[in-house]
């Protein structure tokens, strides 16, 4: 048993760390996340020229390679200065080199993975009803009809990130009423945003502001039978592999908030002055330290854990939504004590402690709520079903 990364992924890692010092440092990153009305397409075209938008996608598609080991330590990286707006990169990691990669005829693949992987397409999921959130099933009523040549997709979408600026959506829709159970029945679409029919609009929101989150309206939209993704009505099962991968990308960028979270609080501990020395000698803040740093050890053997389980094609569900619900509320809880730790300052635009609660609260919320993750868990261990 070896808990140690192997060498190419340590300097992988560390070229990413020095990159991010560099090119997207925390004050720059402060600055992004303040404009909630202008996506940051500079961000965008900072990924694209170092190549990350590839990373996870075969050469042979243009892309730069790598695995789901190396595809987190790329998130928590970035997440260590950008907080949520690391997701610029991740939305269309997943919605796209993944859902293409993985459910994508050879024809998808070919034309699609290269474009993501040199960063000249961007993709948005679309799946959370607006009177669903966690219940995605039960609450399905964007539907999807067969018509000649293809589909016609109506229904309404809630908060899918930065889709006004996407150029495909990954969208899923109830394509066969007549299924005896909610999860048959589903079709999975790669819409082009610019189809007739499709409206997008923004929504105002607590943190990640700039990246933008929205509502998509579909009235009558065609849907050409070259965009469904997959076998027609076996979307969730197709769907389940990517859920975990998502859950698993949340827990790097929980680590990586955890990781700014105390390179800042220790940093401002050895300089602030107050009764006549640096706080970094109070035993109460010391104590928040030492809790914030025992969160980022425990979450970091659960990310690699699960990742490097992944990566091996082993079965990994319970053990993702166990690392997301532990990584997010560590998240969450770390950047509370964070901004304790600085006070008033803690509390100030001035700074990032703000920033890491506000973007690791959603963690606890989504892409599923962590008291609906507690229910899955319970329920693997032979519980019964309690929703």
């Amino acid at each position: 048993m070896d808990f140690e990364l192997p060498e190419e992924y340590r300097s992988f890692r560390d070229m990413v760390r020095r990159w991010m010092d560099s090119e997207v440092p925390k004050d720059w990153s402060r600055a992004l996340e303040k404009d909630e009305h202008h996506y940051p397409f500079a961000l965008w075209d900072k990924f694209t020229q170092a190549g990350f938008h590839g990373v996870g996608i075969a050469e042979e598609y243009d892309g730069q390679g790598g695995d789901v080991v190396m595809q987190m330590l790329l998130a928590r990286e970035l997440a260590r200065s950008l907080g949520g707006l690391a997701w610029i990169w991740g939305i269309t990691s997943f919605a796209g080199s993944k859902s293409i990669g993985l459910y994508g005829s050879a024809e998808q693949k070919a034309k699609y993975l290269p474009l993501i992987a040199t960063g000249q397409l961007k993709a948005a999921i679309a799946f959370t009803e607006p009177g669903g959130g966690t219940d995605l099933l039960g609450a399905m009523a964007t539907t999807a009809d067969r018509v000649d040549g293809g589909w016609r997709l109506n229904g309404e979408k809630i908060w899918s990130s930065s889709a006004h600026v996407a150029d495909y959506l990954l969208v899923i829709a109830r394509s066969d009423r007549g299924v005896e159970k909610k999860h048959q029945g589903l079709t999975l679409f790669w819409v082009p945003t610019k189809t007739p029919g499709v409206t997008i609009t923004p929504l105002a929101k607590l943190g990640m502001r700039s990246m933008g989150s929205c509502s998509v309206h579909f009235e009558d939209a065609f849907i050409a039978d070259e965009h469904v993704l997959g076998e027609p009505h076996k979307a969730w099962y197709m769907l389940l592999p990517t859920l975990n991968n998502e859950r698993i990308m949340v827990g790097a960028f929980c680590l990586g908030v955890i990781d700014g979270v105390l390179e800042d609080a220790l940093d401002y501990m050895q300089q602030r002055k107050a009764f006549g020395g640096i706080i970094g000698r109070f035993q109460s803040l010391q104590h928040y330290v030492a809790d914030i740093a025992t969160m980022q050890k425990t979450t970091e053997l659960m990310l690699h854990y699960c990742a490097d389980k992944q990566s091996r094609g082993e079965t990994v569900g319970v053990e993702a939504n166990m690392l997301k619900l532990m990584a997010s509320e560590n998240a969450n809880a770390a950047a509370d004590m964070g901004i304790q730790i600085l006070g008033g300052m803690g509390y100030s635009a001035e700074t990032d402690m703000q920033r890491y609660w506000r973007d690791s609260r959603l963690w606890r919320i989504g892409p599923i709520t962590n008291e609906m993750v507690r229910n899955g868990i319970a329920e693997s261990l032979g519980l019964p079903r309690s929703f």
